[in-house]
């Protein structure tokens, strides 16, 4: 295969380090390949999307820099990855620019240039997958693919308008792929919604048998509660930016009006293991993964990328189990929030930095950062960096969502539902959304269609038994006319009993709810005699589950059914009573 590239040169300057471009945003790029490169098959189901690749992983015929140029070597294979993106009709354009060694969150720890935020280039655009980021948040390909060990496939996401998809770990291979922790690397994937990320992964997720991460995983497939808990840290820190705060604040509005409850949770077991990936024997595993390079040229890395892994080379074996065994403990720790709460919220990034304040204090503001990121991959967290709105300062926000392993398309429903709720546009191409397709793999859940008549009408004392269990008002509407209404005496609070008769009856409203299939056990479990539910038949012919009574309850009872539903009753007996 002949690739032919325009390959960047490093600069000193943080500018671009293209001959003739002017563009700042050309940092973005290390390679570009021209003709691009694609596939033998032309109508897979990514046929004709353009994409970017971190220059982390391999591309065949091109070299691999890890935006360190003395390291660069030529690439013999496709990553495993790449493979089957190619092989789903996707076209690749290039290879963009990393925080050195995939060594950083802010995207300017780069011989390449510093990588500018699409919004504002006065900011960082974040890394390490900085350009990755920035060419999908441009509309220069469709999706990118990161790499994200502490959060570099979230934080340049949140930064840049678009969505961050970090799979759950061994999801996708990465072989082929440089790695930084190789333990707790994850290919990330960016696209401008969050469909396309969630189709990208299950074109390109599969078991690999040479990746020694790899994993069999089943993603699960049905989506998340309606009556969403949504974990959210007790205490935030926003290093001081107000902007943030609000935007935080409002994001988790717009969870809340998506049908959320807050639920707070301990984050101190979350950020001690966060932790331990930089200040603990666990950064000893960055070290391995350049060390016959690194032990050769240290003077050729940048700092202070050179600092971090130098760290690595000070502890021992013994050093790295009892940090592995610390881990593992907090792990145990933090389990039990799962039972309480259904994902975690954070904000994908508690601030955002100017370039120039960011080179002056690389190492405290890059920290501040990944104050939210370093712990998912520690713990074995799918994770979804979801846009949600723009700060008063005009630069972009968003949230991440969080689940257990293999919870990556039930993020994606949510993330999807969210994202459109939002009105933003898409990246910084001022495109309006699109609207929202199904999700890949996604099976909607179960679910019960339950007709009621009395008490349990929206706005009825007993309504809240139905949207308690993430039930669903579908519509207003009347049964067939074979039913009579009867007000029944001593119940508490006030409840008709509707019966099927064999003539003579009347159509009367009811309303038709859905409920999850999971939650309808506990409802009926609920329903006093003599009422129960048995099967209605609907004005349009349709059978529904609904609430019925037995004929023996109506001794002494009122015949209501000229009044043509349980509503219009109550309101005649207020009236009667006013």
């Amino acid at each position: 295969m002949m690739v032919h590239a325009r390959i960047s040169q490093p600069t000193d300057d943080g500018q671009s380090a293209d001959p003739g471009v002017a563009d700042p945003g050309a940092a973005a790029w290390i390679t570009r390949i021209d003709p691009p490169i694609t596939g033998a098959q032309a109508n897979g189901p990514l046929a004709g999307l353009r994409f970017a690749v971190k220059d982390n992983i391999d591309v065949a015929g091109l070299p691999t820099t890890a935006a360190c140029p003395a390291f660069a070597r030529a690439a013999a294979a496709h990553a495993q990855v790449v493979r089957r993106l190619l092989d789903a009709g996707a076209v690749l354009v290039g290879k963009t620019n990393l925080d050195q060694f995939a060594c950083g969150l802010n995207g300017t720890r780069s011989p390449y240039g510093a990588v500018p935020n699409s919004f504002d280039a006065r900011y960082v655009s974040g890394g390490s997958s900085s350009g990755s980021a920035r060419v999908v948040a441009m509309g220069e390909v469709d999706f990118a693919l990161g790499t994200d060990t502490a959060g570099s496939g979230r934080v340049p996401a949140g930064l840049n308008n678009i969505v961050g998809l970090k799979p759950t770990k061994g999801l996708l291979s990465t072989r082929g792929v440089l790695p930084a922790a190789q333990s707790v690397d994850c290919v990330s994937i960016f696209a401008r919604t969050v469909e396309l990320a969630a189709r990208v992964l299950s074109v390109a997720m599969g078991y690999d048998a040479a990746d020694p991460y790899s994993r069999a995983l089943t993603p699960i497939t049905t989506p998340l509660p309606a009556r969403l808990r949504i974990g959210v840290p007790s205490q935030l820190e926003f290093f001081g930016d107000a902007d943030s705060a609000a935007a935080f604040e409002r994001s988790l509005a717009q969870l809340e009006a998506l049908g959320a409850t807050r639920v707070p949770i301990d984050y101190a077991p979350l950020a001690e293991a966060a932790a331990l990936l930089y200040d603990s024997a666990l950064v000893a595993e960055r070290y391995a993964a350049v060390r016959p390079f690194f032990d050769a040229h240290e003077a050729e890395v940048i700092e202070p990328v050179r600092s971090i892994l130098a760290r690595g080379r000070q502890y021992s074996a013994a050093d790295f189990v009892d940090a592995q065994t610390q881990l593992r403990a907090l792990a145990q720790q933090a389990a039990p929030m799962w039972k309480h709460i259904d994902i975690l919220v954070v904000p994908t990034s508690p601030t955002h930095y100017t370039i120039a304040a960011m080179q002056a204090d690389p190492v405290a503001l890059n920290q501040n950062l990944g104050a939210y990121t370093n712990f998912v991959n520690l713990l074995d967290y799918a994770a979804l960096s979801v846009p949600t709105c723009l700060r008063s300062d005009g630069l972009p926000f968003g949230l991440t969502l969080i689940g257990p392993c293999a919870s990556d398309f039930q993020l994606a429903d949510l993330g999807q539902r969210l994202h459109h709720a939002t009105g933003l546009t898409l990246g910084a191409t001022g495109a309006p959304m699109p609207a929202p397709v199904a999700l890949p793999l996604l099976k909607p859940a179960a679910t019960v269609k339950v007709a009621v008549v009395g008490a349990h009408l929206s706005g009825m004392p007993l309504n809240g038994q139905l949207t308690e269990r993430g039930a669903t008002l579908l519509c207003e509407t009347k049964t067939a006319p074979q039913y009579r209404l009867y007000a029944l005496p001593g119940t508490v609070p006030p409840k008709p009993g509707m019966v099927r008769v064999p003539a003579g009856g009347a159509a009367l409203i009811v309303e038709v709810w859905e409920m999850p299939a999971t939650a309808y056990g506990s409802f009926v479990a609920l329903i006093p005699a003599p009422l129960g539910i048995g099967t209605l038949t609907l004005d349009d012919g349709s059978s529904v589950q609904g609430f019925v009574c037995e004929s023996i309850a109506l001794d002494g009872a009122e015949d209501i059914t000229h009044h043509g539903g349980w509503r219009r009753y109550i309101a005649s007996r207020q009236a009667a009573l006013a």
